[in-house]
């Protein structure tokens, strides 16, 4: 049996300016014009967030990175 860590928070919280930067926020807006869009913050801690996003198929995630570059061969690991 796995532990849920998740507690209670939105994947994505409504105050995106406390976790993503301007350089993040600009290239995400220009992602999501070709079907990309935030999946999620992860938010562990004493870490900086890691923002996740995905392609509109679902089949290709990847992390927008603290300098605005898309990571999409990243070894993130998602739950069911």
């Amino acid at each position: 049996m796995t532990r849920e860590k998740r507690k209670g928070e939105k994947p994505i919280p409504d105050d995106l300016d406390n976790y993503l930067n301007e350089e993040q926020k600009e290239v995400l807006e220009k992602i999501e014009a070709y079907g990309r869009s935030l999946k999620f913050i992860r938010r562990p801690l004493f870490q900086e967030p890691v923002a996740v996003v995905i392609n509109a198929s679902g089949n290709s995630i990847g992390v927008l990175g603290e300098d605005g570059r898309l990571n999409i061969e990243s070894d993130i690991i998602l739950r069911d």
